[in-house]
């Protein structure tokens, strides 16, 4: 299982290296396991690395979970992921992607990997597709946790020189709220109509319109369709949760894969340990 943050590795890498290095003579004969790493940019400008995104509906739940934070963890995520729930709406993007070749998929050199991409990425076109989506994803690993014990990204690997891209188009509540509960399930949380999936390595997405959140919304009673009504506010930052944390973007975000630019040591590592747990708010 993959931790959500990767803070505390660069914080001992920064301060402990000779510490580091004494650990890797100890245990580099044993077990050890690559791993794909995101870059997150924005206009140029490295954000951060990490290896799950999530815009739309898992930002904007990460955005209202970080407002109350007074309240417990457990209670904080319910009361957010049901507010969000409550007040769904679509964000209006226009979204680019380079797909993953299998030629690309079997490139085992990580650095030889970011050199033959870097000329890829110059001579292929990127696949656009603009309008309206609930929930977008750009998974580099499968993303185990309790509330999806097949992961959110199934299909992804820890090293296999892909990510995940998956997108909830516009629908109705009840049909979003479906697909996530898929998440707890044994069944396909991808055999909907408004969800695509896509093998890419890099990913760029911009919003069409300023997008804000307010808790005083009120919705109406009786069954909500979002189909035209993207969120348009006067806001300039685009709240994106980027492996459990809050990132808020100006503008648009280019995501790239690097492949097996992290190795781990140990045993078991694509194995979820927490007990399966249900989110009783849907």
């Amino acid at each position: 299982m993959m931790p959500t943050s990767y803070s505390t590795v660069i914080d001992i890498c920064d301060i402990y290296t000779s510490a580091i290095f004494v650990s890797n003579l100890c245990v580099s004969p044993g077990h050890h396991q690559e791993v794909d790493v995101c870059s997150f940019s924005c206009l140029g400008r490295l954000l951060r690395f990490g290896f799950s995104a999530m815009f739309g509906f898992g930002g904007r739940t990460l955005a209202l979970a970080e407002r109350h934070r007074w309240m417990p963890p457990g209670q904080r995520r319910e009361f957010a992921v049901f507010k969000t729930l409550a007040n769904l709406k679509p964000e209006d993007c226009e979204l680019s992607y380079l797909p993953v070749k299998k030629v690309q998929t079997e490139m085992l050199d990580p650095v030889k990997n970011e050199y033959l991409k870097d000329d890829m990425e110059e001579e292929e076109s990127w696949t656009t597709t603009r309008g309206l989506f609930l929930n977008v994803s750009i998974m580099a690993i499968p993303c185990l946790c309790s509330m999806a014990p097949r992961g959110l990204a199934p299909n992804t690997r820890l090293n296999n020189g892909s990510m995940a891209l998956i997108t909830a188009g516009n629908t109705s509540r009840a049909e979003f709220i479906k697909h996530l509960k898929r998440y707890n399930s044994v069944n396909n949380q991808f055999s909907f109509s408004f969800v695509e999936t896509q093998t890419v390595w890099a990913v760029r997405l911009r919003p069409r319109s300023q997008s804000s959140w307010s808790d005083d919304i009120a919705e109406d009673n009786g069954e909500y369709d979002s189909k035209n009504a993207p969120i348009i506010s006067s806001e300039g930052a685009y709240p994106w949760n980027v492996d459990g944390d809050l990132l808020e973007v100006p503008s648009e975000l280019l995501i790239r894969l690097h492949p097996q630019l992290l190795t781990l040591f140990g045993v078991y590592i694509e194995e979820a340990e927490e007990a399966h747990i249900k989110c009783s708010c849907i």
